[in-house]
């Protein structure tokens, strides 16, 4: 053969190679609605915008997602979708009308060459205090965590008042209730996974839903709600758990309001943004019930609501009755959750001074009744100011408490195992450790993409200790245990020995290191809960 022959059948060769990897990639599908094509990127194929419910605007705006609206031909899903209504704080991607009512997409990205692998499926939940999040955010990017053998979903749902505004008109026009909207949107996503994603490669039997923050406390939610029985078989839950007692009033620390608390919330909302009756409600622009008040993440008033058939009841109670999705469960906290919401409350977070102490404590006794005392004892016993009082008993009440409650019940009355985790990762520029949000980089193997603000400067020991979360959360997905080779050993808790795995450094310790504080807020919910029973 000559040598331009040999060129140009060189040539050919890799052009049909490189066609071949493009085209091994799954990159197009055929889901509830109709076609959809993604693309292909670095041995992952990626579908951006796909939508799982009709737009809830007009009169769906605050009803349960409904079915898919069909479309003809092939549908681009290359791009995101714009994410949910809000006062958003997030990085996203940018485009003129960012955040709409249309917003119910998910997005897959598959490692599969074939739709017949039967890959594991990792749904991811996004936080935000159930007033903000998207999809779009960079750090959520699945790609690096589908190269790890599995396909990742990320489900969109609505946030603040469109998502968890409840109202007596509401619950009579649904006859079961009202508030609870996002929660059903995240249920319509996972019925969306279960009908389609065999499509993309993935297992519809083997679906692991994980989240952090409010996206963890709604993983907690779908593991006891009913409406949610059979749509996953695993869940990890990054900071997040519902195991309070309902909420009736203002009492301390934020947990699901009952719907008459909700309703009367809703109630007052509607007058705020002049709204008479559901019927104006509906006929505002969505920028106008955006502008009402408690609608942001700091002092927002919108949260899940015990509405009776997403949530129903008292999660502890349910628990404790057996009634729930039992299934292993991968959950934790990070050292110094606090920190995070003490700075985004500003001055109104806690001062610095002589009477700091004196000031928190006044705070307690407003906020945690009878067993204020107990609180205080537990948090004032070495500070030197309220800052530090105040965003350790944030930590420990909205995150550590409910971790160590739910993997105390589960280890008690379930089958499914228990891994529970602290994220430690003490540095100079941390002394007390990770804050809120810090090990969603690492999990997700994105650790130059910002959150709400530029990511820190990365070492070699961070890339690494990436590679362990990511293989932590990977295998739990795939086998419903953490644990794999050149893995430090993660022991499962039991309630005869709850041990908790430290992952930076990596090490089981014995027992949970802000145990102290989770015992004195057990006494606190334990007095809440006697007194709901009560009537009081």
């Amino acid at each position: 053969m000559r040598r331009h022959e040999t060129l140009f059948a060189g040539a050919i060769f890799a052009i049909v190679a490189i066609s071949g990897q493009a085209a091994a990639q799954v990159t197009s599908a055929t889901v509830n609605g109709g076609r959809v094509e993604g693309l292909a990127s670095s041995g992952i194929g990626v579908f951006k915008g796909i939508p799982f419910s009709a737009p809830p605007v007009g009169d769906k705006r605050w009803k349960m997602p409904q079915p898919v609206v069909p479309w003809t031909g092939v549908k681009k899903v290359d791009a995101f979708a714009p994410g949910c209504m809000q006062q958003g704080l997030l990085p996203g991607p940018g485009p003129a009308g960012r955040h709409s009512e249309d917003c119910l997409y998910l997005n897959v990205w598959t490692p599969a060459t074939s739709a017949s692998e039967k890959l594991p499926v990792m749904v991811w939940i996004y936080g935000g205090g159930f007033a903000l999040g998207e999809t779009s955010t960079p750090l959520y990017d699945g790609a690096n965590i589908a190269k790890k053998g599995v396909v990742l979903v990320s489900v969109a749902y609505r946030v603040g008042p469109f998502g968890f505004l409840a109202h007596p008109e509401l619950s009579k026009e649904s006859r079961k209730g009202s508030g609870s909207y996002g929660i059903g949107d995240q249920i319509a996503g996972l019925r969306w996974v279960k009908a389609n994603i065999a499509q993309f490669g993935g297992d519809p039997g083997n679906v692991t839903i994980f989240g952090e923050s409010a996206g963890g406390i709604s993983v907690s939610m779908l593991a006891a709600s009913p409406a949610a029985k059979g749509l996953f078989q695993k869940a990890i839950s990054e900071s997040g758990g519902s195991f309070a007692p309902l909420r009736t009033a203002d009492e301390g620390l934020p947990s699901v309001p009952t719907l008459k608390t909700a309703e009367a919330v809703g109630q007052r909302f509607f007058a705020a943004i002049g709204a008479a009756d559901l019927k104006a409600a509906r006929a505002l622009p969505a920028e106008k019930i955006l502008a009402g008040p408690g609608t942001a993440m700091v002092n927002g008033q919108f949260w899940p609501v015990a509405d009776g058939e997403i949530i129903v009841g008292d999660q502890y109670e349910l628990y404790s009755q057996g009634k729930f999705n039992d299934t292993p469960i991968l959950i934790g906290t990070n050292a110094d959750e606090g920190r995070l919401f003490l700075a985004l409350a500003g001055p109104r977070g806690g001062g610095r001074g002589g009477d700091s102490v004196a000031a928190f404590t006044q705070q307690a006794r407003v906020g945690f009744g009878d067993k204020a005392d107990v609180i205080i004892a537990a948090y004032t016993s070495t500070p030197d100011d309220a800052a530090k009082a105040i965003k350790n008993l944030f930590r420990d009440g909205a995150f550590a408490w409910p971790t160590w409650a739910w993997a105390g019940l589960q280890a008690k009355k379930g089958k499914g195992k228990v891994y529970v985790y602290h994220f430690e990762n003490r540095g100079s520029s941390q002394p007390d450790g990770a804050t809120h949000a810090d090990e969603i980089a690492y999990v997700f193997g994105n650790l130059d993409a910002p959150l709400l603000g530029p990511p820190p400067v990365r070492t070699a020991a961070d890339r690494t200790l990436s590679e362990q979360f990511m293989s932590y959360w990977t295998n739990f997905a795939k086998t419903g245990d953490p644990n794999g080779p050149a893995l430090p050993v993660w022991p499962a808790f039991t309630t005869a020995k709850p041990q908790v795995m430290n992952l930076a450094p990596a090490k089981a310790l014995d027992e949970h290191p802000n145990l102290r504080q989770i015992k004195a807020l057990d006494e606190y919910f334990e007095w809440r809960r006697a007194r709901a029973k009560s009537g009081q």
